[in-house]
């Protein structure tokens, strides 16, 4: 049998991946592919569901952090701990920058104005696939460093 010292951490971690996964790299552009979902249509769902989406981020990473401070632990804050700190400096710079950004262009589309082009999508992507891969690398450390 396999005891997991931080059960809530290691649980919040591969669920924020997952959450993560099926929202920015799934249905971000697969609800423009369904019949009659116009652009603005589609930016206003994208708009609820990746707001919906920080909130639940900031949830697992309140989570996580709790767990580790609950536990005790000094071994996790060595060179792994760049692998959460990471995601949460991510998660702040989406949070009070780019979601606002992004949800302030999409407003514009909504309205009928073309906004001038932007990376701001790019940032958030790459923002995604470095949080994915570092918090895939602080979850499996985290298993390995706390299962008995």
């Amino acid at each position: 049998m396999i005891i997991v010292k931080m059960p809530i951490a290691v649980i919040a971690t591969f669920l924020w991946i997952g959450f993560v996964c099926a929202i920015s790299f799934m249905e971000a552009w697969l609800k423009f592919r369904a019949p009659r979902i116009t652009l603005p249509l589609g930016l206003g769902i994208g708009r609820l569901v990746f707001n919906a989406l920080n909130k639940v981020e900031w949830i697992f990473a309140l989570a996580i952090i709790v767990n580790i401070i609950w536990s005790g632990s000094t071994e996790l804050w060595k060179w792994q701990n760049l692998f959460i700190i990471i995601p949460f400096t991510l998660l702040l710079i989406q949070t009070f920058w780019l979601l606002p950004a992004l949800d302030a262009r999409a407003e514009l589309y909504i309205q009928g104005q073309t906004p001038p082009s932007s990376n701001l999508h790019f940032y958030y992507v790459g923002m995604e696939i470095i949080k994915t891969i570092c918090l895939s690398t602080f979850g499996l450390t985290l298993f390995k460093n706390t299962a008995l």
